[in-house]
């Protein structure tokens, strides 16, 4: 027995020798016995700090709060291989992650075998700094040291995290061009702000902040609850942001996940604690933004976790992330078509392997252009956490494969909450940066497009050869940024003789189907509408509102039209007697009477009008521009007039509430003179498409 306590005693009589040379002094009293007191207190502080980060299963390390105590305990023993330990493995689960490398080296350095996943924690650490190289060779170490029979998921997990080095070694080299700005202080302060979602015209921003004065005041380790705030941009600021509303900030957990592309129909995050978490939508109303609303059983499930959503610019098609089963691998972006007859959304599929992977996918943003899509997924070539990937749906519904947006934006630690303005340059995310105003901000991201060479032009280089130095004129090629095939028209939908806004419908047409794509509504208070236009279509569009007469648009976008933004606003007309409007979307071929199939939504419009004002007798008109003959243009206008109103009559509407008149080129709106001085051809093609137009006038009531 005597020799058994006497192997043990030289057991650790050796362990102290080893920490002693490498320079680790244990936290224990007979290293510090001439600082008792200070000893007592600093072990104090240890404890306390220890409690916080060693908790038992179903409770969450309070890593914030721990690092002050332990820090204090440091100050007294900085030599502690242990200590030094744990203030790492607080440092990198907080939002001081990039101090924990100094204290996870500082371990190694007191103490090599200070915990055997030691390399791990030090190649993360140098993974955080871009210092990928140097984190591959402690990857390595640490995996070596493995016993792939009894270590499989930490052989997985190491093995992680040595392809996304190596992807970050090949996106550092290759560093996207970009400006990367905080939005100011009406946006961020010291507290945590992030997950924006924003308007297609960058007029409006929704977020979450974890901010104090929140509704749910009630503190969770260290943070407050999180709240949704909004701000609106005037004349190019953002204006201070405010708390969204009673009605969707609630003593829990809220956050924004989503936002229509009119900013009219915002989805959040509410964890109501019946389930696991989730998706609930607000719309606009005229009193303010409207109490939640759950999304349904084909979408929240009492067994799953749905953290995440985007809705398609027509509003039919549902994007959200979900941990339910039949994925591909843990969260996954799922869809859902809203179901026009059961009016609710429909049963839920997975969107696609090529995006969904055995990692988890989160963070989807459905671009306004129907096209593009941006998530964040921790699988592809991520260079660590969360990285940015960009992908693009085919017409024949399958999807490219996501491509990584890049190096700066994407880092080696989460980037996610990524959306995209209408335009295709401007994003917004969340960021942890050292220049920021507290933990993460919300940035704007600038995309810059190719470099530019500069060409230095010859005859100021001459020049300098001669003469005293000079300044040199630098000439820039001019450098196309990728944009997207897009139109927004947004303006504000007002009543014509008193100016006021007008709550009013926007229908969305395709002339060449005759379908209506979707139905919209502008704000109930300000008036204004937006309405997104993705490329290869022809669109009617045509404004509603009850005692108004209707107002057209009609916006013929080919392909690969770039991006464009109309401000449009509409002053609607009351029904009465000799008021007037342009029929937008009626159509004839070059030259000829003969209504094209296009023409179908627009006349079904007008007819549902008549029907629905049963004594209201009306004049069609036919209107051409100044090209050709008088004559041939009058005679070419009567007949169009009649085209419609033969429609009209076959449809039931007595000819004796019909009038059709043609007046050619007699009542242009664009003058000649005006369209003279245009300088672009498209822009004086415009105003001779403004002069061909079908009118109708309402004679009596």
């Amino acid at each position: 027995m005597k020799k058994i306590i006497l192997t043990f005693l030289m057991a650790c009589f050796v362990n102290i020798s080893l920490s002693q040379k490498n320079g680790d002094v244990p936290f224990e009293k007979e290293f510090f016995k001439e600082n008792k007191a200070e000893f007592k207190e600093a072990k104090k502080w240890l404890q306390e700090g220890l409690a916080l980060v060693d908790v038992p299963d179903g409770f969450y390390p309070n890593y914030k709060a721990a690092i002050p105590l332990l820090k204090r305990a440091y100050a007294f023993n900085p030599k502690s291989a242990d200590l030094c330990f744990k203030l790492g493995i607080c440092e990198i689960n907080s939002s001081y992650k990039f101090d924990a490398l100094h204290f996870f080296q500082e371990a190694y350095h007191l103490k090599p075998n200070v915990d055997r996943m030691i390399h791990y924690y030090i190649g993360f650490s140098k993974q955080l700094h871009y210092a990928f190289d140097e984190a591959l060779y402690e990857y390595k170490l640490y995996r070596n040291a493995l016993n792939p029979a009894t270590d499989a998921s930490k052989v997985s997990e190491v093995t992680k995290r040595i392809m996304e080095c190596e992807s970050g070694i090949q996106l550092l080299e290759e560093p996207v061009r970009v400006w990367i700005d905080n939005l100011g202080s009406e946006i961020n302060g010291k507290y945590p702000e992030y997950a924006g979602v924003i308007s297609a015209d960058e007029s409006l921003i929704i977020y979450t902040s974890r901010r104090e004065g929140s509704t749910g005041e009630e503190v969770v380790n260290g943070s407050y609850m999180e709240d949704i705030y909004i701000s609106n941009k005037v004349g190019g600021k953002w204006m201070q942001s405010v708390g969204i509303s009673d009605r969707i900030n609630t003593k829990n957990h809220d956050a924004t996940v989503g936002l229509s592309n009119d900013g009219q129909m915002l989805f959040t995050y509410y964890d109501s604690g019946k389930n696991r978490g989730d998706l609930f939508y607000s719309t606009k109303e005229i009193d303010g933004w409207s109490k939640l609303e759950d999304l349904g059983k084909n979408i929240n499930n009492k067994d799953t976790w749905e953290t995440g959503a985007s809705i398609s610019f027509d509003k039919k098609t549902l994007y959200f992330v979900s941990d339910r089963e039949g994925g591909k691998g843990k969260r996954d972006i799922w869809k859902s078509n809203w179901d026009e007859e059961k009016s609710r959304w429909g049963e839920a599929t997975n969107l696609s392997a090529t995006i969904n992977t055995a990692y988890d996918e989160v963070g989807i943003f459905v671009h306004p252009d129907g096209k593009t899509f941006y998530f964040s997924s921790g699988g592809h070539n991520s260079m660590g956490g969360f990285d940015i990937f960009k992908t693009t749906l085919n017409d024949d519904g399958t999807f490219e494969t996501p491509e990584n947006i890049g190096f700066p934006v994407n880092t080696p630690d989460d980037d996610v909450h990524f959306v995209m303005a209408g335009n295709g340059r401007h994003g917004y995310y969340s960021s942890f940066k050292a220049d920021g105003y507290g933990e993460k901000d919300i940035y704007l991201i600038t995309f810059l497009g190719e470099e530019k060479i500069p060409l230095m032009n010859a005859e100021d280089n001459l020049l300098a050869m001669v003469a005293k130095p000079v300044t040199e004129k630098v000439v820039m090629p001019k450098v196309e940024v990728q944009q997207s095939n897009l139109a927004i028209l947004k303006g504000v939908i007002r009543d014509e003789k008193t100016q006021k806004p007008l709550m009013s419908s926007l229908e969305l047409v395709d002339n060449s189907l005759g379908v209506i794509i979707q139905t919209f509504k502008s704000d109930p208070v300000s008036g204004r509408y937006l309405v997104s236009l993705p490329s290869g279509k022809n669109y009617g569009i045509a404004v509603k509102s009850n005692g108004y007469l209707f107002h057209s648009e009609n916006f013929d976008l080919p392909k690969a039209s770039g991006y464009r933004e109309y401000e449009k606003n509409v002053d609607l007309k009351k029904i009465e007697v000799g008021k007037a409007i342009v029929l937008r979307n009626i159509f004839f071929d070059l030259d000829k009477y003969t209504l094209r199939t296009e023409s179908k939504t627009e006349l079904e419009r007008l007819n549902k009008l008549l029907i629905e004002n049963p004594t209201l007798k009306i004049e069609l008109s036919g209107h051409t521009d100044t090209r050709g003959s008088s004559s041939h243009n009058k005679t070419l206008s009567e007949n169009r007039a009649k085209a419609v109103v033969e429609y009209l009559k076959k449809k039931g509407i007595s000819g004796s509430r019909l009038i059709s008149a043609g007046y050619g080129e007699e009542k242009t709106i664009v003058s000649d003179a005006d369209i003279a001085k245009m300088i672009s051809k498209e822009d004086k093609e415009e105003g001779h498409q403004q002069n061909r137009r079908t009118e109708f006038k309402i004679l009596s009531k």
